[in-house]
């Protein structure tokens, strides 16, 4: 008997796709381009409004449009053969269209009056369209740029403009790389804004591209890198340049906008495929960053910024059950995002299959579907089910179901006990609430991860709220 197979996936309406802002210090190091090239790869799900070559203290008097240009001629060159496999990827003529330029100017010598620029009058005007969608800016360089736009807005907009517009406005740099970065938090405090403020290796971001007892190292070496993303995989995997300090340390900005099912970038502490956030005023010095200035006042206002997991990895197992979970824990907030890493690094090495394959030569990620709401209502003690049915794989693989608990996403941060007679590794699970003295909130997580190659996962998040 033959089955058919469901290859009609749901993609994003356009109305849920985040907009998205680049800032690049492209050609400061390589890593611009190797996350401009995983960016292109997600242009379908992601609408990428403005890519913008800015400055940075590692870059301070160039900007280089040209480089962005090329690497969308490359992927101009795989993009038909991107649509085989998902629909939406735009034109390389559209993309073109939204390269802009800052002032090669660093930091606040670039903001005030008469450093308006094409970059900072082109975030102004996608700040202004009448979308209802907030504006995400994802800074991998400098964001004087985007000071600029504010700057200006400041000085031409009524102060409930002002408002209004920076409410739609929602800020991810990787550290900060330039004096402008602490100024606009000082003057803009109800700005949203994800930051490591400080030394670049206590960030969170860092943890995309260095190796980390307890995380898949494998998958950011050179030989995966090569085999995976540069080598036989086309134009676009050509543009992807060797490491020189660390690879793609740039991609953590914009991961988090990815469609998985687990990413909410609108909640930065529930956790995500670029790290988790909370919100509060951090006692960091922002001078331990390159290029800020000793005497720069600490944060006075609170910030998303980063956050502690602890984790216990699991992994395969060749004989039993073929998922289990390490005794070792492991704490920090650079966890938050290694953790996800096996997860993001293959789903992009199959994206970069799809460059160069044919549908039926590539592996796509499987469908996760819940057969009750995301959210439930339980009672102090009440043993509640959480249900997986009808999750799929569009290749017609074999999948395999993981539920754990994310405990530092809710307010209840106690570890669940999983019953013994229902095994979490299976499309169905049962539970007993905790008793609790006030209403508390427990996130769980359902992965699923298909056995094609390179093995593929999406989830879906079930928010329990445990009442007395």
């Amino acid at each position: 008997m033959s089955v058919s197979i469901d290859k009609t996936v749901a993609q994003p309406n356009e109305s849920d796709k985040h907009r998205l802002i680049v800032l690049t210090d492209i050609e400061a190091d390589p890593d611009d381009a190797q996350s401009l090239v995983r960016l292109l790869l997600y242009s379908n799900v992601i609408e990428i409004e403005g890519i913008i070559a800015t400055t940075s203290t590692h870059q301070r008097e160039r900007v280089v449009p040209e480089s962005l240009h090329k690497i969308i001629d490359s992927y101009e060159k795989v993009q038909p053969n991107l649509m085989k496999h998902e629909k939406g990827f735009p034109s390389s003529d559209e993309l073109h269209k939204v390269v802009k330029q800052g002032l090669p100017l660093y930091g606040m010598e670039g903001v005030g009056e008469g450093h308006d620029s094409e970059g900072s009058e082109w975030i102004i005007q996608a700040l202004e369209k009448n979308d209802p969608r907030p504006l995400w800016i994802s800074v991998w360089g400098g964001p004087n740029t985007l000071a600029q736009a504010l700057w200006k807005l400041k000085e031409t907009r009524s102060d409930s403009e002002l408002e209004r517009l920076i409410r739609k406005l929602r800020v991810y740099t990787i550290s900060d790389q330039d004096t402008s970065a602490p100024w606009m938090r000082r003057v803009f405090p109800n700005l949203f804004y994800i930051v490591s403020p400080g030394n670049y290796f206590s960030g969170t971001w860092i943890a995309i591209n260095r190796p980390f007892e307890g995380a898949n190292n494998e998958v950011i070496s050179n030989d995966w890198i090569a085999e995976n993303i540069q080598q036989n995989h086309g134009p676009l995997g050509l543009e992807y340049p060797d490491v020189a300090y660390g690879v793609e340390g740039d991609t953590p900005a914009f991961l988090s906008l990815i469609p998985n099912g687990l990413n909410n970038a609108e909640h930065p502490n529930v956790g995500g495929w670029g790290g988790r956030y909370e919100l509060y005023t951090p006692d960091i010095d922002p001078a331990g960053a390159p290029g800020i200035p000793e005497d720069t006042p600490k944060e006075s206002r609170d910030i998303w910024t980063d956050a502690e997991d602890t984790f216990q990895p699991y992994h395969y197992s060749e004989y039993g059950r073929p998922i289990q979970q390490s005794t070792t824990v492991y704490s920090g907030n650079q966890v938050s995002l290694w953790r996800w890493r096996e997860d993001f690094q293959n789903d992009f090495a199959a994206r970069m299959d799809w460059t160069v394959m044919n549908y039926d030569d590539a592996n796509h990620p499987p469908v996760a579907k819940l057969a009750h709401d995301d959210s439930l209502t339980v009672k102090s003690g009440e043993i509640f089910g959480l249900n997986a049915e009808g999750s799929f794989d569009p290749d017609g693989d074999s999948i395999s179901f993981l539920w754990f608990q994310y405990p530092e996403a809710g307010t209840y941060d106690e570890v669940i006990s999983f019953a013994p007679y229902s095994p979490n590794l299976y499309h169905m699970h049962t539970i007993q609430a905790p008793e609790v003295e006030s209403t508390q909130t427990i996130h769980f997580i359902l992965k699923v991860t298909d056995k094609g190659t390179p093995a593929l996962s999406r989830y879906k998040r079930v928010v329990v709220t445990i009442e007395p």
